[in-house]
């Protein structure tokens, strides 16, 4: 009886064959073994209406999806199609290093499977599962984080968050991406503002906080002016002097 294959490409050698190989064979096997677990591959992606495929070798090392990692690369010009071969069943961590703004789909060479694609702005990790079903080989990502995991790219709306004294960069923005607040950090700043509500029949406040005596400075630009209430305040140079204009 011959030698058979896994769908991997392992070889599975039957009773009394290869006498005298089964050294070479054992090694190849174990070689490949450590390729599939941790091997790194870095494949180009044609750059043309024909899929890129990847391949299976069987007692081989030379198939391009007998890898755990692969690297894509290629300079793009249109959406693009990278195929598995049906029946193979595994896991992979892929990395789209293409160039320019287009579109990358994994998908099983042939049939009607699940499909995964990279969005024309995703140059990212992407974890792969293949399963190996029977003609309609399907091929799922799975996630890297849980739905509703804040990232560090990308937009998103913080629901009912504690936020402990976090760190902000340089503006707040408003609801239209607007700056609402600009902020300006001192090296070794010990004063500071403190922006307290109240409770029903008191006023909020904004309180100079730090030292024990410490000033607090509205300065307006230009010749704008500092208004409370709609009402100017009388200014010295740019600050607020102690009394108020009423018009």
């Amino acid at each position: 009886m011959a030698s058979t294959f896994t769908d991997l490409g392992l070889e599975l050698m039957a009773t009394g064959e290869n006498a005298g190989t089964w050294g070479t064979k054992t090694n190849a096997n174990l070689s490949l073994i450590e390729q599939l677990t941790g091997g790194v591959n870095s494949q180009a992606v044609t750059d043309s209406g024909t899929p890129t495929a990847l391949t299976i070798a069987d007692g081989a090392l030379t198939g391009t999806a007998q890898h755990r990692v692969i690297e894509l690369t290629g300079a793009l010009t249109g959406s693009r199609i990278l195929t598995f071969p049906l029946l193979t069943e595994n896991f992979y961590f892929i990395k789209n290093s293409t160039t320019n703004a287009e579109t990358l789909q994994l998908k099983a060479v042939s049939g009607s499977g699940a499909t995964v694609t990279w969005a024309t702005d995703d140059k990212g990790w992407k974890v792969i599962y293949v399963d190996g079903v029977a003609t309609n080989t399907g091929v799922y990502e799975a996630a890297l984080s849980p739905a509703g995991t804040v990232t560090e790219t990308g937009t998103q709306t913080l629901t009912n968050k504690t936020l402990t004294a976090p760190k902000i960069g340089t503006s707040i923005l408003d609801t239209n991406g607007n700056e609402l607040f600009l902020l300006t950090a001192t090296g070794s700043a010990v004063n500071e503002l403190t922006i307290a509500n109240a409770a029903s029949g008191n006023a909020p406040s904004i309180t100079a906080s730090g030292e024990t005596n410490v000033s607090l400075n509205l300065i307006p630009k230009g010749t704008g002016q500092v208004q409370i209430n709609g009402n100017t305040a009388s200014t010295v140079g740019k600050a607020i002097a102690m009394a108020l204009v009423f018009g």
